[in-house]
């Protein structure tokens, strides 16, 4: 309502007796009646609301004076009392300056202090004179500081506290600080001589304290007359409180105009309509806009609601006695938005003022406001569910899910078949896959998902799909292009009472991903140009989100399948271990977990799992450059710790390369990449582990019993600490089973660290159980569902080779003890029923000996091991390693290893803190090696013999 109608309404409840308007009884507006009324009313409950109204304005404007009277009467208070204090304190200055500069300028003064007891002369005159001049002590000192009076008598003799320099220097002065006597007010004046030196130093202090009593004492005066002025300020203005009530009891003349001014206002300038309604349910007033709403007669007034040809409901609440708030109501063909209150707070119902609002715009206006905020509701949902999972066909699911049935009553969503693969959408195609439906019937007549369609050329698919334009079909009875797909499958679903159709593609990046379709069925409006424009935004949102997951996809799929061609195909045959290991991506992808079993010589293996941070295709192709570093670090047959250090310094020297490509193609480092390297020993059954920021593995005992084997803490991968890498030894009995794993097994967002190494172990505990068996149980327990990280699982079930197929024998460095050495070989070998390679191993073992014998230190060892190849060891103290060469025709040696290197399957050399072994192995098949003619034949054609 306007701002005319409610002062309307306050003058209508403040002073309902002393009404402008006609009377109940009477018709018409004329002043004769408005004087009647008054007069009638002049006596009644308005002027009792009135005296009330006007006392509460007189009660105001008392409380205002007298506030404004205890706020003038302590500024003046204050004023007084700061302007005392400040009159005393400028007195006891000049009190103290005169009294000090009079004593040193005093008769006789001289001479008492040039006097052999200067205190016992002047402190009788000290006081006499500070008793005189009303201040609190008269102090004399030299320029020394020593005081020579006081009125404390215990403070002479004492050096004198203050700053006196300007008194020393010949020159008075008075000041406020702290001295012996406390916080006073001090003069000081110099004493001098004939000549004008300066000989001592006279002050006169008077306490602030003393000042302030002086201060206080006056103070019950002045409150005294404060209070008096506020009792007489405050009486006068409660006098003239009480006489502004009494003068104000009724309205007064410009009260009076204001109301009519008021009147006339609502009567014929107010949008509002405006209606007063008597008592029996006559009409008292209507103004000029409540005639127009309501199409009132001109003698409207003085008539009953009922018979002014209103709506029933209408007549019927304005004759009520029911108050009613934006009820809707109609008249002809407008709605109007009425408001009703009573006119009168006390006793019975007198009448009832009634506002009335046109809201036929409004309401239409509001109806296409709700459907604009429902469609932002429908986008903005879109924004949050479409392209949650980078699942192309999840994307278009939820695309259909979101538009029904809150936009369409059916949704259907064809992509290409390149879009689906992760592929790039051609240029120009027609065949489309469906993908997605939402809000169809099980008896549907639409093509069901999967469905590979052709669009026939010409209709509003196949043209959409070309030219990537959208369309609507209002009317698709009507439609014959659209009918031309398929007359029998269009002529069922216009069955189904689907009646209308928006078509459009599916755009991102200026290329057309698919096509989606809105249908409309049964009451639903046809589709228009503006819901075209609502379903191309809904259909772009959903497009970009296709193509995220189309894209993801695609790097998916390519780092799926560079995983697959890094990780090991199959694991290498080798008799130490009995293998069994598990791999499961994460659910955001490839990720950086890799595992690997790498056959070591000297019947040993090698156990590594390691972790790249990261999903994606950086993340598969770090890890496979580690593990192919790795495979070429454990060819040099290296201690675990050694590896390490050499896969750090190159991770380190990797990311240093990384980061200057990063600079200049955005290619990410190798930061945050975690190993664990074991070596088990088939022969010793002891497995030697050392770690980079990896956690350590687990060892299931055959009894049952589980414990982790901790190495020392070292930093992950390409850190650049420095720190070294250690190694932790355990001897494992044969039967257990080592456990590697990643991180991804153990952690998680619901479980720390503890609580899954805790929960390995119970996996792990119990009854022996193959690798395969290990593996399936640790991933049930552990991993019941789907991890968020990958996980890599490498269970090694040990086997010690057996005693009998071990052969050693520590040899003299002498070159006489190669033979009885080589003899006890061969017989071992006859032992073995290996005969048939009993002359190659003779020479390979001759020249190794020999090797050791020549160019290398004591202790000197050989060692045989069996297994599906014979090894040979020798090992001596000496780090030197040989190298092969070719010899040259007149060179009578460095035809050894060369020799070594022809008749040898795999041989090499490696080191250890007491030396290095040189070993070779050889097939023991019966096919393995030539015959001993064809070894001689071989050698007399090379014309070779001799060694190193």
């Amino acid at each position: 309502m306007s701002g005319h109608s409610g002062r309307f309404r306050r003058w209508l409840s403040r002073a309902p007796g002393r009404s402008a308007f006609p009377g109940v009884a009477g018709a018409g507006s004329g002043t004769g009646h408005r004087q009647d009324e008054r007069r009638a009313g002049a006596g009644g409950p308005p002027h009792l609301r009135s005296r009330w109204t006007t006392l509460s304005v007189a009660r105001e404007i008392f409380l205002l004076q007298l506030v404004l009277v205890v706020l003038l009467v302590a500024a003046a208070v204050v004023a007084i009392v700061v302007q005392s204090r400040r009159d005393t304190m400028t007195d006891a200055r000049h009190r103290t300056l005169a009294a000090a500069e009079s004593f040193a300028h005093s008769w006789g003064l001289q001479e008492a202090l040039n006097s052999d007891d200067p205190t016992a002369k002047l402190q009788p005159l000290a006081e006499e004179a500070r008793k005189a001049s009303g201040v609190d002590a008269l102090i004399v000192y030299k320029l020394d500081g020593i005081t020579l009076t006081h009125s404390d008598p215990r403070q002479i003799g004492k050096h004198v506290i203050g700053p006196y320099a300007d008194a020393a220097r010949g020159k008075p002065f008075t000041r406020t600080f702290e001295g012996a006597l406390g916080l006073s007010v001090i003069s000081a004046a110099p004493v001098k001589d004939s000549s004008g030196k300066v000989v001592a130093i006279v002050s006169a202090p008077v306490r602030v304290e003393e000042v302030q009593k002086s201060v206080n004492r006056q103070l019950p005066i002045f409150l005294g007359t404060a209070v008096g002025a506020l009792a007489l300020a405050g009486g006068g203005a409660g006098l003239m409180s009480r006489r502004l009530r009494r003068q104000t009891h009724g309205l007064g003349p410009a009260e009076m105009t204001r109301m009519y001014e008021h009147h006339d206002a609502v009567l014929h300038a107010v949008r509002e309509g405006v209606l007063i309604v008597g008592r029996g349910g006559r009409l008292l007033l209507a103004n000029d806009e409540a005639r127009r709403l309501l199409d009132l007669p001109a003698d409207a007034e003085g008539r009953h609601v009922g018979d002014l040809g209103l709506d029933h409901r209408t007549a019927e609440l304005l004759a009520s006695d029911r108050t009613a708030t934006d009820e809707v109501h109609l008249a002809q063909d407008r709605l109007l938005a009425l408001n009703k209150r009573s006119t009168t707070r006390y006793g019975a119902h007198h009448g009832s003022v009634v506002t009335l609002r046109d809201t036929t715009e409004l309401r239409w206006l509001s109806g296409r406001a709700e459907v604009a905020r429902e469609r932002l509701r429908v986008l903005y949902d879109a924004g949050v569910r479409i392209g949650s999972t980078l699942n192309v066909v999840g994307t278009a699911e939820e695309l259909a899910q979101v538009a029904v049935p809150r936009f369409a009553d059916i949704v259907t969503v064809e992509l290409l078949e390149p879009v689906l693969k992760g592929e790039e959408p051609p240029v120009a195609g027609s065949e489309l896959r469906r993908t997605a439906v939402a809000g169809l019937a099980a008896d549907h007549p639409l093509y069901p998902v999967g469905e590979l369609i052709r669009f026939a050329p010409g209709t509003p698919m196949a043209a959409r799909v070309d030219q990537g334009h959208s369309v609507v079909e209002p009317d698709l009875a009507g439609s014959a292009r659209w009918r031309s797909q398929d007359p029998e499958r269009v002529r069922r679903i216009l069955d189904h009472g689907v009646h209308s159709l928006a078509v459009v593609p599916l755009r991102a990046r200026g290329v057309v991903l698919g096509l989606v379709d809105f249908w409309r069925s049964g009451s639903s409006p046809p589709f228009d140009d503006e819901d075209l424009s609502f379903a191309e935004e809904l259909a772009g949102r959903a497009a970009v989100g296709i193509d995220n997951a189309r894209r993801y996809t695609r790097e998916r799929a390519m780092a799926m399948t560079l995983q697959r061609s890094l990780m090991p195909r199959g694991l290498p045959g080798q008799d130490a271990l009995e293998v069994a290991h598990r791999y499961l991506p994460a659910k955001a992808g490839v990720g950086g977990d890799w595992f690997d079993v790498i056959p070591l010589p000297g019947a040993r293996v090698a156990l590594v799992v390691g972790d790249v941070v990261g999903h994606g295709l950086h993340a598969a192709a770090t890890m496979g450059r580690l593990r192919i570093a790795v495979h070429n670090f454990s060819a040099l047959d290296l201690a675990p710790d050694e590896l390490l250090r050499h896969l750090d310094e190159l991770v380190t020297h990797m990311d240093v390369q990384d980061e200057e490509t990063e600079a200049t193609e955005e290619g990410p480092a190798i930061t945050g990449a975690t190993c664990l390297y074991v070596i088990y020993d088939a022969v010793s059954g002891r497995a030697t582990a050392a770690a980079a920021g990896h956690l350590p593995p687990a060892v299931a005992h055959p009894d049952g019993r589980v414990e982790f084997l901790y190495s020392p803490v070292s930093p992950p991968l390409g850190l650049g600490a420095g720190l070294p890498f250690e190694t932790a030894e355990l001897s494992l009995p044969e039967g257990s089973r080592l456990v590697l794993y990643t991180d991804g097994l153990v952690e998680s967002r619901s479980r720390d660290l503890d609580a899954g190494l805790e929960a390995l172990r119970a996996a792990l505990a119990g009854p022996d159980r193959t690798p395969e068996d290990t593996c399936a149980t640790v991933m049930a327990s552990l991993l019941p569902a789907r991890s968020a990280d990958d996980v890599a699982l490498l269970v090694a079930r040990t086997r010690r080779l057996d005693p009998a197929h071990v052969a050693e024998w520590d040899v003299a460095r002498d070159p006489a003890a190669v033979g009885p050495v080589r003899n006890a070989c061969i017989r071992q070998l006859a032992d073995w029923g290996l005969q048939h390679i009993a002359y190659g191993t003779e020479l390979i073992l001759s020249e190794l000996i020999t090797n050791a014998i020549r160019y290398g230190a004591e202790p000197i060892h050989v060692r045989l091991l069996l297994t599906r190849t014979l090894i040979c060891e020798v090992s001596d103290g000496s780090s030197t390693s040989p190298h092969i060469r070719q010899a040259k025709d007149t060179d009578e040696d460095g035809r050894g290893l060369f020799l070594v290197a022809q008749f040898a399957e795999h041989w090499g050399t490696r080191y250890s803190p007491r030396g290095k072994t040189i070993w070779a192995t050889q097939a023991v098949g019966p096919d393995a090696l030539p015959s001993e003619e064809a070894l001689r034949e071989h050698f007399l054609s090379q014309g070779e013999n001799g060694g190193e």
